[in-house]
């Protein structure tokens, strides 16, 4: 893997060229109109020889975590946040105002204890992160307070693969790629591939209940996890491996989503599954949205569980050029290391056409045809896949020719989402209108459960030199307030993080929020552990 950027998502040698850059400027002038934008320079941040502007350090690694310290101002400034929008905008002009004061890179539970005791001591704020690919302000430092950030990426191995039970035990700092390639050794792989893959932990995966591959049953981290280890400020917490139990609450329960706040998840027991060997995949293609909406419904509820079942809007499909002819697209896939898929996905076809779907590609069904969709080369899903892990690479690109682009998801029931959806995108493209002088709202389903969908929206505009964090702020929170009124989720697995308090604080229950206070005190009493998120003393 190539090196890090600073301010961008990503490696630096993956980063859009200048001649990519002015075809998105045509692309974006052809949706928002106004005539192309103009690629400006890029920061030179990203060159190992820059001179970074960091404020000046409240503390200093103690003696004893010298080793595993690192205080130079590369280190804080690629620690200092996520790949938010926010993010971008502040990178990109190099502010790192927040920036921790120095980074642990522990290699055993013991050095993570170790750094937990001399923050509780000192009063610092410590803040786990794995791949820093937070886009909700989950992994930045506030406050005055001394400030350390615990990067897990030392602790990165498979530790244990049982076979017979089909689980293995990883550590946390595992990122994607490396985490799978241990795992394919012995047959296995934990089929969990959120956008963020390539740079994403599996400590960051559950701290945040990420949501991965499959489109339906397997949908959050969550339904992976069978056991954790968690060090806390009061001690170890080590849950039993079972494949249910109805003894109480669940322990793991607790830790799942809890970002950091308390305890930094060091390993974990994961369920993990035989490498696919059969496949089939096809699209299908819609000129009506509310006919595409009931298909998805339909193929949700119908007990296939399909492995993908992604549907695009129209402007979602030109976006990332999967579909420039003005349909909506549903890219449907399923998967078994166990036997042929044909009559699932034939029936799937069938329940699309009942509501007026047309096939585009596929059905394919043969291991070499799937493998050549897998690899980016088959088809409308093929061309979804590449643009699915490069749309990171795609916002930081808008960010730099002045592009506002940004993300946001939910998950409401069925018979809710026409009005919610209806809600959400009045308000954007209101706020875009108010903000950009007008924009584009576009709309993916990345999740389907039979109850209801996770809606995903993407949303551009042009950004005002200067003005782009308030503008940001402004379509943001209308979003959110749309979601909030019709009923959805804040988030269906991006995490709450900073940017999502004020409407996760509405939605949950107020007696919930006074127990989990409780928690917070009993594990985390001098409350070190990520300020600001998700709950505080």
């Amino acid at each position: 893997m190539g090196e890090r950027s600073i301010w961008a998502w990503g490696t630096v040698d993956r980063f859009p060229d200048l001649r990519n850059r002015q075809q998105l400027a045509q692309l974006t002038g052809m949706l928002l109109g106004g005539g192309p934008a103009v690629p400006g320079p890029l920061p030179a941040h990203d060159d190992p020889g820059a001179t970074l502007v960091l404020p000046e350090a409240r503390s200093a690694p103690p003696a004893a975590l010298g080793a595993i310290s690192d205080a130079s101002p590369r280190a804080r400034a690629g620690h200092t946040y996520g790949k938010g929008y926010p993010d971008l905008i502040r990178g990109f002009a190099g502010d790192f105002a927040a920036a921790p004061d120095w980074i642990a890179y522990p290699t055993s539970e013991a050095e993570v204890a170790q750094v937990l005791d001399w923050a509780a001591t000192t009063g610092a704020a410590a803040v786990p992160f794995g791949g820093g690919t937070s886009v909700v302000g989950g992994v930045e430092h506030g406050g005055d307070r001394p400030r350390v950030t615990i990067d897990l990426t030392r602790m990165d191995r498979v530790l244990e693969v049982d076979p017979v039970s089909r689980a293995a035990r990883i550590a946390a700092g595992a990122l994607g790629p490396a985490l799978d390639e241990q795992l394919a050794v012995h047959g296995f792989t934990l089929r969990h591939f959120p956008q963020s893959y390539a740079h994403s932990t599996l400590g960051g995966w559950l701290a945040t209940r990420a949501g991965g591959h499959f489109a339906t049953v397997y949908t959050h981290i969550d339904d992976l996890c069978e056991a954790m280890r968690v060090i806390t400020p009061r001690g170890l917490i080590e849950t039993r491996r079972l494949p249910a139990s109805g003894a109480g609450p669940q322990p793991e329960r607790l830790f799942l989503g809890s970002e950091g706040t308390l305890g930094v998840i060091t390993e974990a027991w994961m369920r993990v599954h035989p490498r696919p060997r059969w496949r089939a995949t096809a699209s299908i293609k819609f000129t009506a949205w509310d006919d595409a909406v009931l298909a998805a419904r339909a193929i949700a509820q119908s007990g296939l569980f399909p492995t993908n079942c992604r549907l695009l809007d129209m402007k979602e499909a030109l976006l990332h050029r999967v579909s420039m002819d003005g349909t909506h697209v549903l890219l449907l896939g399923f998967e078994s290391a166990d036997h042929s898929l044909g009559p699932w996905l034939a029936r799937a076809i069938e329940l699309a056409k009942d509501h007026r779907g047309t096939v585009a590609t596929g059905p394919i069904e043969t291991d070499e045809q799937a493998a050549e969709v897998a690899a980016g080369r088959g088809g409308l899903a093929g061309s979804w896949r590449q643009a699915f892990f490069d749309a990171p690479y795609l916002q930081s690109a808008l960010v730099s020719i002045g592009v506002l682009a940004d993300t946001f998801e939910t998950a409401c029931t069925w018979d809710r989402f026409p009005a919610l959806h209806a809600a959400v995108t009045t308000a954007v493209e209101r706020a875009l209108q108010d903000e950009c002088g007008g924009g584009v709202v576009s709309c993916r389903f990345t999740h389907v459960y039979p109850d209801g969908p996770a809606p995903y929206y993407t949303f551009l505009g042009r950004a005002r030199p200067g003005a782009e964090l308030a503008q940001w702020r402004v379509i943001k929170a209308a979003a959110s307030e749309a979601l909030a009124a019709a009923g959805g989720t804040i988030t269906h697995h991006h995490a709450v993080g900073k940017v999502h308090r004020p409407w996760y604080d509405r939605e949950r229950p107020a007696l919930f929020a006074e127990a989990l206070r409780a928690v917070k005190r009993t594990l985390d009493p001098a409350g070190i552990l990520n300020p600001g998120v998700l709950v505080d003393l």
